[in-house]
């Protein structure tokens, strides 16, 4: 492992240095389940849109005839600011098996990022976001694939990312979504990340889903404390602060504590024993959580214990995180609201010293948008000189 990234490190002194802006990132992922983008005054901070998802699968093909994507990248750009830098991104969770393969030999490696360039020049893109979730293992299919038969992809990982950036060149974005647990993190140690950091324009930490059904007592899922946890993590592995962005979720998560457990959860709800979620052969999701973002309804047998939720739940200034515990129905909530989106910009960012934020999603927050205009206000917050910058500099900067 080693003589290998030694000869990735050696390759990357021969590319041209890429020019790194200094601009503060503010990146909205735009979905194709909630494909809504509000009045132009509320977009106008945003920096980046990245349309989520390309499939992964569709880069392996020798001569792609079309590139399926929700809508275009000329239509997005007619929704938001004039400079707005437009993305795609590849990939997403459960979307792993066309990364794998991608990845396997330097021949796929090679079609993998010829397809790339093609659909960057096809479409009209800035860049792409690689959402490889997530290279070394602990996917979706982390069961039926254990860990070891994928430790190669360690390796592999920043390679495929060598090959993008030689196709597209430096005048294109590549940002990497990666994950916000560290058990997850396989792939990003002391020893690769630097070497990624050398073809990655920008990482989106996914500081999300950070409690999820594999878990076995409850957490916030998007935290502060569990945020700062991954985000001192990456950094102490090399990358630098300035290229990293802390995520924010615009959904709702529900899980089902142990009707056993009841009189400890009662006495402290975080950190008390949730039911069985996943089996535990199979990996299959048992019913017992699941997600719901602020556009959606509310499925009928939540709603009661969602109302609740929202006007009974606390902050806890331990943790940091919003949720409620509902005794009667033995379910835990856990999201963001406007507040908690202040307080964590505040923490994190500020603290820290990252160089942006993104969200999903930009649609998973219609119709309101009251943390699209919390992310907003504590990105401002955090970035003042870019927010006294005239706009018509802000638009140079691209």
């Amino acid at each position: 492992m080693a003589a290998a990234l030694f000869a990735i490190v050696a390759f990357i002194s021969l590319l041209p240095v890429m020019a790194k802006s200094s601009r503060p990132t503010y990146a909205m992922y735009l979905t194709g389940q909630h494909n809504v983008v509000p009045d132009s005054s509320l977009v106008t901070s945003i920096t980046h849109v990245v349309l989520a998802f390309m499939q992964s699968a569709t880069f392996n093909q020798p001569d792609p005839s079309s590139w399926p994507l929700f809508t275009t990248v000329e239509d997005t750009r007619s929704r938001f600011a004039k400079g707005t830098v437009v993305m795609v991104a590849i990939g997403g969770w459960g979307d792993t098996a066309g990364f794998s393969e991608a990845a396997k030999s330097d021949g796929s490696r090679r079609l993998f990022a010829k397809n790339v360039k093609a659909m960057i020049d096809h479409t009209g893109a800035d860049g792409v976001d690689i959402d490889w979730e997530y290279p070394g293992g602990n996917g979706e299919d982390y069961l039926r694939v254990p860990n070891d038969e994928k430790a190669w992809e360690i390796d592999a990982y920043p390679k495929l990312l060598a090959e993008i950036r030689t196709a597209i060149g430096s005048s294109k974005l590549i940002s990497a979504a990666i994950p916000g647990l560290p058990r997850d993190m396989i792939a990003f140690t002391a020893e690769t990340v630097p070497v990624i950091d050398q073809y990655v324009d920008h990482f989106n930490i996914m500081t999300y889903d950070l409690m999820n059904r594999r878990d076995n007592i409850t957490k916030h899922h998007a935290g502060i404390v569990l945020s700062l946890e991954a985000i001192n993590t990456y950094l102490s592995r090399g990358i630098p602060a300035s290229k990293a962005n802390l995520g924010f979720a615009f959904y709702v998560k529900w899980f089902k504590t142990d009707p056993d457990a009841h009189a400890n959860c009662s006495a402290k709800p975080v950190g008390c024993a949730t039911v069985l979620m996943e089996d535990p052969k199979t990996g299959e999701d048992l019913g017992q959580a699941g997600a719901f973002s602020w556009h959606d309804e509310v499925p009928s047998r939540l709603a009661q214990s969602f109302r609740k939720a929202l006007s009974e739940g606390s902050y806890d200034t331990e943790s940091g995180g919003y949720y409620y515990w509902d005794g009667e129905e033995n379910t835990w909530w856990t999201f963001e609201t406007p507040e908690s989106i202040l307080l964590k910009c505040s923490a994190v960012v500020q603290t820290k010293g990252l160089g942006g934020v993104f969200a999903w999603g930009l649609g998973e927050d219609a119709n309101g948008f009251e943390h699209l205009q919390a992310l907003c206000t504590g990105f401002e917050n955090a970035f003042p000189k870019r927010s006294s910058q005239p706009e018509s500099e802000r638009v140079d900067e691209l």
